[in-house]
């Protein structure tokens, strides 16, 4: 079947010649955004284990040798450690070093992925990070949610969006590629808004996106906002034609990482039909094709 956009798979197959799979790592890591030094609590849509909720805290060489002996280990040949929870360059240089070895203890790891937040990135860590990419590959995650300050405002993202453009230009001064993560269906946003989101990312160069849909968990402060009425989740009709909508305007270059976020079921109070991955990458692909929608077709250099 024809894809409609470039994804993660089509761009690993073509960089490796073979499958490759990630191996996600809890790394035990915290957020400015929590400890007080730009925030307490997070973002409001940020469960209190992070984005790998899934991921128990044993040690990173442990986490690693227990994935490669399991049925996932034996799908591929060729693996990226992805540092996941949290803001994954947020220490200092000697301990963030000690974590990135650890995971690094196998002949099938062929490259690093690291999430973070963009006022966690220095040169010195950028130089940190570089220095594994004359035996990996290598790329930073940085999340960005919205390109609307004032949403980032709301959500408590707690830095603005220069700081953001800064970081991934910094990245890139280092030939480090950078993929963002943003969220459709966040409180007061609209169409317009995630249009103008794309459209930085487009204009930074950004190499990899994930486009996640919002979701209420447990024991978040847009679990209030739900509660008390002042939050509605997106419906999946709305979502799947606002990710198509995106992915019209982005640039064709740009490796699509993620169309969906996925809540673990125990913590999810809404939406319920996040739950079904397939229903959203089956709504997705059927709208594609139904109105010959194609990544970049509405894409202006």
């Amino acid at each position: 079947m024809e894809s409609r956009y470039y994804h993660l798979n089509d761009y690993l197959k073509n960089l490796f010649n073979e499958k490759v799979l990630k191996i996600c790592i809890n790394a035990d890591f915290s957020c400015p955004n929590r400890d007080g030094k730009c925030g307490y609590g997070g973002c409001i849509f940020c469960s209190e284990s992070g984005s790998g909720e899934h991921l128990k805290k044993i040690s990173i060489s442990n986490q690693v040798e227990t994935f490669l002996k399991s049925y996932k280990g034996k799908r591929a040949n060729k693996f990226i450690v992805y540092f996941q929870n949290f803001s994954n360059t947020y220490d200092n240089i000697s301990s963030l070093k000690l974590k990135y070895d650890s995971a690094l203890i196998s002949d099938k790891i062929v490259g690093i992925s690291i999430a973070t937040r963009p006022d966690c990135i220095d040169e010195e860590i950028v130089k940190l990070i570089s220095s594994y990419k004359d035996k990996y590959y290598v790329c930073v995650e940085l999340g960005l949610q919205t390109a609307n300050d004032e949403t980032a405002l709301l959500i408590n993202r707690c830095y603005k969006t220069k700081v953001f453009k800064n970081a991934v230009q910094l990245l890139h001064k280092y030939n480090i590629p950078v993929v963002t993560h943003i969220m459709i269906g966040l409180p007061n946003e609209k169409d317009c808004d995630v249009l103008n989101t794309i459209k930085l990312i487009n204009d930074l160069n950004i190499e990899g996106i994930k486009i996640h849909s919002t979701y209420v968990v447990k024991n978040t402060k847009l679990c209030q906002m739900y509660e008390n009425k002042k939050y509605s989740p997106i419906l999946l009709e709305d979502y799947i034609k606002t990710t198509c909508l995106a992915l019209s305007f982005l640039n064709p270059n740009i490796v699509i990482h993620r169309l969906s976020g996925d809540a673990p079921k125990e913590i999810l109070v809404a939406p319920d039909w996040n739950l079904h991955k397939k229903w959203i990458l089956n709504g997705i692909n059927k709208y594609l094709k139904e109105h010959n929608i194609y990544q970049g077709m509405n894409f202006n250099k």
